[in-house]
């Protein structure tokens, strides 16, 4: 994906993103998004590590996608176009996954985190 420092990039939120308190908290507004779909991963529980999260989202477990393969069911989502600035503050959000790139079921790419390993 080769953007420019200004332009709006695509992230894809499965989970806790997707709350207005989260939202608020990480990027000081509210977005805006679209229905998409992750294939091949699967969700499974992850405890969370920050407390500061857990403050935020009021959970202390969350759901982390990782790999499966084709066989996976699709995890729905919504796409949200998001500054780099609010990227990097999702990527301090998400202390226990890693972001990558991935093609969602819409054949849109967009950023998305995912299991640490």
């Amino acid at each position: 994906m080769s953007v420019g420092a200004d332009s709006m990039v695509p992230l894809f939120s499965y989970g806790t993103l997707q709350l207005a308190e989260v939202q608020r908290a990480t990027f000081g507004r509210l977005l805006e998004g679209r229905p998409d779909a992750l294939r091949g991963f699967a969700l499974e529980p992850l405890a969370v590590s920050s407390a500061e999260v857990v403050r935020i989202s009021g959970a202390a477990v969350h759901h982390i996608a990782r790999a499966a393969g084709e066989a996976a069911d699709p995890i729905p989502g919504i796409v949200f176009a998001i500054t780099r600035a609010e990227l990097a503050a999702a990527d301090r959000y998400e202390v226990d996954a890693r972001r990558v790139e991935v093609v969602l079921a819409s054949g849109c790419h967009a950023f998305v985190y995912v299991a640490l390993d």
